[in-house]
């Protein structure tokens, strides 16, 4: 028996259209009717899934940066924050912007739920456009280290490169100092080490809930989102998951252009 319904945005219920579609939304108002409550876990920005979150009625705190930043909108709680510890976050600094690395990524630093970048890359812009934040350039990123990012977050528009440079770190940095991902083929991504999807969703099932992972069911599309497929009794992968994603879910739904969430959803919790 589900008793949590967890869902990744981009990818899992937002595709090109950036929007949650009229069917995915009735049906996952079809499982809130039974009781379920529904949740959001996602890379992004708490603002900019705020949305989202919205769209769908959630009543739950909202995952945000991986599970970073886990914030109820109803009454503004942050119930979780968890950033890179800033020496940390000095060291990824200097690694991007040697001679090899610098002229090839954008880097994005999160602090107190604002997006700072060194300038406005295109590939900012675009990012900047989709989630509907405007980016505060600062030049040298170092002055924003007064205060800890939630996360840090490479753009590269070359996929090798984002694998070379997920790749090298992960020699570097052991799951304990850092958590690495990838949230789409084009985003590195850097967090606190006890940050990930897994964790955030451990948290509002066990914790807020109540609840036992076999009672829970998660829906993602990326890498970043294997562990909570893991945790979950019933883990979801997205047809237009990569091989890796799909190979550890228990089920492979549709594509997101084929509202793939809600098919997922009503095979195993409405039929």
């Amino acid at each position: 028996m589900i008793k949590l319904l967890v869902l990744d945005i981009d990818g899992t219920i937002s595709g090109e259209s950036n929007a949650v579609s009229p069917y995915v939304k009735e049906v996952i108002a079809a499982v809130q009717a039974r009781g379920i409550p529904v949740a959001i876990a996602t890379g992004r920005m708490y603002r900019s899934a705020l949305r989202f979150h919205q769209d769908i009625n959630s009543t739950l705190p909202l995952a945000a940066y991986q599970g970073a930043w886990i914030q109820d909108p109803s009454d503004q709680k942050i119930h979780q924050h968890l950033p890179v510890d800033r020496k940390t976050a000095e060291q990824l600094l200097d690694y991007f912007e040697q001679p090899q690395w610098r002229s090839l990524l954008s880097i994005h630093f999160y602090i107190n739920d604002q997006l700072y970048v060194r300038e406005v890359t295109q590939e900012t812009a675009t990012y900047a456009q989709r989630s509907g934040i405007t980016p505060i350039a600062v030049g040298d990123l170092r002055q924003t280290l007064t205060n800890a990012p939630t996360k840090i977050l490479a753009l590269c528009d070359d996929t090798e490169v984002i694998n070379n440079l997920l790749g090298s770190l992960r020699l570097q940095y052991t799951p304990a100092e850092l958590y690495l991902t990838t949230s789409v083929a084009t985003f590195f991504e850097a967090t606190n080490p006890f940050v990930n999807k897994g964790n955030a969703v451990r948290y509002l099932a066990e914790e807020l809930l109540g609840i036992q992972s076999h009672e829970v069911m998660c829906i993602g599309d990326n890498f970043n989102d294997l562990e909570m497929l893991e945790y979950a009794g019933i883990g979801i992968a997205m047809g237009n998951a990569p091989a890796g994603v799909q190979a550890i879910a228990q089920w492979v739904a549709p594509t997101v252009e084929e509202d793939g969430a809600a098919v997922a959803i009503e095979k195993f919790l409405l039929s």
